[in-house]
């Protein structure tokens, strides 16, 4: 549907469409808000579908004539109760899309039917699209009001532009704010989560005002602690904030709050720190314009008593009292609360507010910090994964927004590894890219430390918490940039130019972290869920319900039954890929899909068998000759470029020399063919077992899930193609962006890894149903010979970079003596029952990847 017609009147309900009146010509409105349609030029066709709606005598019309649209937005919103709705429900979130015929713009309702053509990323803005249904939505409290609704459509391809200069053809689309077309919610939501604030709603243009304090009277908070319950009037609070929460959205179909958001500040005088709770339509008006440091005049507050579920986060001065029996409110209404920022010029000495004290570490340090640590760090951006999205709840249509992110600082071979979650600042979590510039630092606190030393490999890395804040512009004043470890790695940076860090970084990929445990028991204790298998047969079901980027890890049982290596680059970034390939990898969508893809892979299986093996070399190695912290080097970045290199060691380092500041990545150098071990075998690049053989033809339904798509491949990161790239790996925009003269295509950019992939077959345990999953062998143990340790099963179970073709250290073996490696250990799997760990991922517009990111073998499922 797409809007009202008519004069729009206040409310949030007011844009749509406005229906001709039959006695006038048809491209008039009443009150004037309609733009008519000139008489020359090519007619619109949104205004002849209109016009057929009004000749029909139905609420409904198939258009007499389907022409292809551009979509131009796709706008959430929550949908509060119909006067019917007798039994409250779920939150139903709903889905404003705005077409372009090349003549008018149209805001439309899209039909609640079609909302997962949104979830999949299937409708989406940028796209042709041909409506083929549209009906009538009256308003039956306006007259001669309706909203367009889209009932059927048929989402095309992609368009290469598109004009953003055609006017809307109801004028009150055009309005600010912007309203959505149907309930009394007076804004939009962000599109993928409810953190982020979004639209123009949200304010920026507080700012400080120099205030008389000759007449106002203050009460300091540990005074209010003792008082407020005899208390009827609060006096003013003069206070300095020193941590800002994320927004919380609690907004519900059956509560009729137009703004129901929530945000907590923790701030604090000389007394004591305390948690303020800013409420509703106060949190459009000001969160964008508070900031950690600020120091607030705060009156006409309420004070409650404190929820008691929640934990405050520690103060930044351990000799500041922490208050947690009352909790300070501010409204828009009862009573109207007064905020004023103070300058800073104006505080004075004598108000003995708190300075902030940050926690900054260093990356040598954490590897000694406790689970749940409090810090802060800085850095550059060495890698920043694509954005990815998690349920909060099973069954609802709630997620969060998350993203993987490598943060160095040259204290340590390692990055911080950091999960990034939404901290509602979009304009920062959108426009994040690796580290280009020596000048380009990264700073984000409050996170906490998770880690698991009694894994395998072991787990440490950092998440945010609900106070946590990211800077990557604008540091001059802010408040942490007088910290001691702060200036010692600004003056670090200044001092490295050309730095290593700088030249490999990376963007976007599958990114499979955190590693699992090294047997299933320990996997077991560690996960969440109410099932901890899922029926191969029910895998289909667990792909079917993912949304747009979001990434869930299962657990199945079965048996590996075929193993393809598959070159990188024939698999990965050849554009040029076959069709039989393409086809072959489409998930099966009905029975007669099923019966297709059953009938390529047994035309796959022939082909595959009538072929001579390909021979390729497997060297030989001995790593006696390795020192013992080089034999194994567990690591937790999955980029081959992004590791540290055992290199020999010079006379200065054997003396105990060491450079000032190690680089935390070496680049790997090539190295001459010729110093490659000489002993040599023959190998196959794929493998099929006999039980294959025997039971492929008899299958009830075979997935096909094992396809690498250029998004899920990390690309080396490129300064000049920044925007491009920073678009690829976020998340789908609400709104169109057009693009900068011809863009790039994705696979034009160099892969951060080249070992290839795996295609696998694991057939379930009752030999009916198979699904093939796709396996990236990027970790290894640099000792695998020495170890004799199963090299399948240990490129799982260490977090470890094996070494690409040609790498700096002629001892290790390259991609095609590892795929030979990699099928003769799946070969020892033959007929056994395993359990595969695996990682599943929406990509959007019907592309969905299995991955296998881990095996348990009898051997390590206890």
């Amino acid at each position: 549907m797409s809007g009202e017609l008519g004069q729009p009147q206040a409310g949030p309900s007011h844009a749509g469409l406005d229906f001709p009146n039959p006695d006038r010509n048809r491209a008039g409105v009443p009150g004037g808000v309609i733009r008519r349609a000139g008489s020359q030029g090519r007619r619109s066709w949104i205004q002849k579908v209109l016009e057929q709606i009004t000749d029909s005598p139905l609420q409904w019309v198939t258009p007499s004539e389907v022409v292809p649209v551009a979509v131009l937005a796709v706008q959430r919103y929550l949908l509060e109760d119909e006067p019917r709705d007798t039994i409250p429900k779920p939150p139903l979130y709903c889905y404003d899309v705005t077409i372009s015929d090349g003549v008018y713009q149209e805001k439309c309702y899209l039909d609640p039917s079609l909302n997962f053509l949104v979830y999949k990323n299937i409708l989406k803005v940028g796209i042709e699209m041909k409506i083929s249904r549209v009906s009538c939505l009256y308003n039956e409290k306006r007259l001669g009001q309706g909203i367009l609704c889209i009932d059927n459509v048929h989402c095309g391809e992609a368009l290469e532009a598109i004009s953003l200069e055609t006017p809307f053809r109801n004028s009150a689309h055009e309005e600010v704010p912007e309203r959505p077309l149907r309930g009394g919610k007076s804004h939009y939501l962000a599109l993928w989560n409810n953190e982020d604030p979004y639209g123009d709603i949200w304010l920026t243009n507080k700012q400080p005002e120099e205030h008389n304090f000759n007449n106002t009277k203050i009460i300091s908070l540990s005074h209010l602690e003792m008082t407020w319950a005899n208390r009827r009037n609060f006096p003013a609070l003069l206070v300095r904030i020193l941590h800002k929460s994320k927004l919380r959205y609690y907004g519900k179909p059956d509560k009729k709050m137009i703004e129901p958001y929530q945000t907590f500040l923790e701030v604090a005088d000389s007394s004591g720190t305390v948690s303020v709770i800013m409420w509703n339509a106060l949190c459009p008006e000001w969160y964008k314009s508070l900031r950690v440091g600020l120091v607030l005049l705060l009156q006409d507050y309420s004070v409650k008593k404190s929820y008691p579920f929640r934990m405050q986060p520690l103060p930044v001065d351990p000799q500041i009292k922490l208050i947690s029996t009352m909790e300070i409110c501010l409204n828009l209404r009862d009573p109207p609360t007064n905020i004023i920022i103070i300058p800073e010029k104006q505080v004075k000495p004598e108000w003995r507010l708190p300075k902030l004290n940050h926690r900054f570490i260093t990356r040598s340090e954490l590897d000694d910090m406790p689970e749940n640590h409090i810090c802060d760090v800085i850095g550059i951006l060495v890698f920043v994964g694509r954005v990815q999205r998690s349920k909060k709840k099973e069954n609802r249509e709630d997620f969060w927004s998350y993203r993987w992110i490598h943060i160095a600082d040259g204290t340590s071979e390692q990055p911080f590894i950091v999960e990034l979650f939404s901290t509602s600042q979009p304009e920062i979590f959108e426009n994040i890219y690796p580290s280009t510039q020596s000048m380009t630092y990264f700073v984000c606190t409050q996170l906490k430390v998770v880690r698991n030393d009694a894994q395998v490999p072991k787990l440490l890395y950092l998440t945010t918490t609900n106070e946590s804040r990211v800077f990557i512009t604008g540091h001059r004043g802010q408040p942490y940039t007088n910290d001691t470890k702060v200036k010692n790695f600004i003056h670090w940076i200044k001092t490295r130019t050309d730095s290593e860090e700088v030249k490999n970084t990376v963007i976007g990929g599958y990114y499979p972290y955190p590693p699992v445990p090294e047997t299933f028991s320990k996997y077991s204790s560690s996960v969440k869920v109410e099932s901890l298998l899922t029926a191969i047969s029910e895998v289909r079901k667990e792909i079917e319900d993912l949304q747009y980027r979001e990434q869930k890890r299962i657990a199945i049982q079965g048996i590996i039954t075929v193993i393809k290596y598959i070159p990188h680059a024939s698999a990965t970034e050849n554009a040029s890929t076959s069709e039989t390939l393409r086809n072959a990898n489409q998930p099966s969508t009905s029975q007669a899909a099923r019966r297709e893809n059953q009938s390529q892979e047994r035309d796959d299986n022939k082909r595959h068998q009538d072929d001579d093996p390909v021979s390729s070399q497997c060297f030989q190695t001995t790593y006696t000759s390795l020192s013992p912290t080089k034999k194994k080097r567990i690591l937790q970045g999955p980029y081959a470029k992004l590791i540290p290199v055992p290199q020999p060691e010079t006379s200065a380092q054997t003396k105990g020399n060491k450079p000032d500041m190690p680089s935390i990545f070496q680049r790997r150098e090539s190295t001459s063919t010729s110093t490659i071990g000489k002993a040599r075998k023959t190998i196959s690049d794929r493998w099929e077992s006999q039980l294959w053989r025997e039971k492929k033809f008899g299958l009830i339904d075979h997935l096909h899930y094992s396809h690498v798509y250029p998004e899920s491949i990390p690309r080396k990161f490129i300064f000049e193609q920044r925007k491009f790239l920073t678009e690829q790996f976020n998340s789908q925009p609400a709104k169109y962006i057009p693009p900068e003269g011809r863009p790039p295509k994705l696979d034009d950019f160099k892969s951060a890894r080249s070992l290839g992939h795996f295609e696998v077959t694991i057939l379930g345990l009752n030999h009916e149903i198979a699904i093939d999953v796709a396996f990236l062998p990027m970790y290894c143990p640099e000792d695998l010979r020495t170890s004799q340790i199963d090299t399948l099963l240990t490129c799982m179970n260490y977090s470890c970079v094996y070494p690409q073709d040609g790498a700096g250290n002629d001892r290790l073996p390259g991609p095609r003596a590892l795929a030979g490696d990699i099928i003769k250990a799946a070969m020892k799997l033959d007929r056994v029952h395993i359990v595969g760990i695996l990682d599943i991922c929406n990509l959007g517009n019907n592309k969905v990847e299995v991955y296998l990111h881990r095996i348990y073998s009898p051997t390590n499922t206890s």
